[in-house]
C-alpha cells in the first residue's frame, strides 16, 4: 500500500510540474502578432542587408569556384579578395 501511495504522489508531482512548465511556456510564447512584429524587425528584412548577404554570397561563389579550378592553395592566401596568385600568398 505504501509503494502505492509512494508512486501515486510521484505521478501527481511530475503531472504537476509538466503542468506548470506547459503554463509557464503559454505565457512566455508570443502571439502572432508580436511574431510578425518580429520577423519584420529582422535583419534580412531590409533591402540592403539583402544586397550585402547577396554579395557576399557571390564572392563566396566566386572564391569557391576558382579553388576548384585552380592549382594554388586558395586557404594561404593572406587577402582572399584577390584572384590569381595574389597577395603574396603561400602555394604549394
Amino acid at each position: 500500500m505504501a509503494f502505492l501511495r509512494k508512486m501515486l504522489i510521484t505521478v501527481a508531482m511530475l503531472g504537476a510540474g509538466a503542468g506548470v512548465g506547459l503554463a509557464l511556456l503559454a505565457i512566455v510564447t508570443p502571439g502572432e502578432q508580436r511574431k510578425q512584429e518580429m520577423l519584420k524587425e529582422m535583419a534580412l528584412q531590409d533591402p540592403r542587408s539583402r544586397e550585402e548577404m547577396a554579395k557576399t554570397q557571390q564572392l563566396l561563389v566566386a572564391t569557391l569556384t576558382e579553388a576548384a579550378t585552380t592549382q594554388e592553395n586558395v586557404a594561404w592566401r593572406k587577402n582572399w579578395m584577390v584572384s590569381e596568385g595574389g597577395a603574396g600568398g603561400r602555394s604549394p
